[in-house]
């Protein structure tokens, strides 16, 4: 599948900045849900049909605020705390 990118030049997948209990996902420009994990932004993409996105191409996918390694801390786990 080729993936292209999103209108006017920017991604199609943009995945913002921690806050509490994740990072928000917007997908060519729709609210995808709030991922708590990378995990979480892979099937946002593939339920979008987007399953061979390149997640570290960034005329794809765009992180804010941090690389795909960020994540808040979980308040469910006590070992995030």
């Amino acid at each position: 599948m080729e993936i292209e990118g999103g209108l006017d030049g920017y991604p199609s997948v943009v995945v913002h900045a921690a806050q509490p209990g994740g990072r928000r996902v917007h997908i060519k420009g729709e609210d995808a849900g709030l991922a708590r994990s990378l995990a979480d932004v892979v099937e946002f993409l593939r339920r979008a049909g987007l399953d061979d996105a390149p997640l570290d191409d960034p005329d794809v996918v765009e992180w804010r605020g941090g690389g795909s390694g960020i994540w808040p801390a979980r308040i469910d786990d006590p070992d995030d705390l």
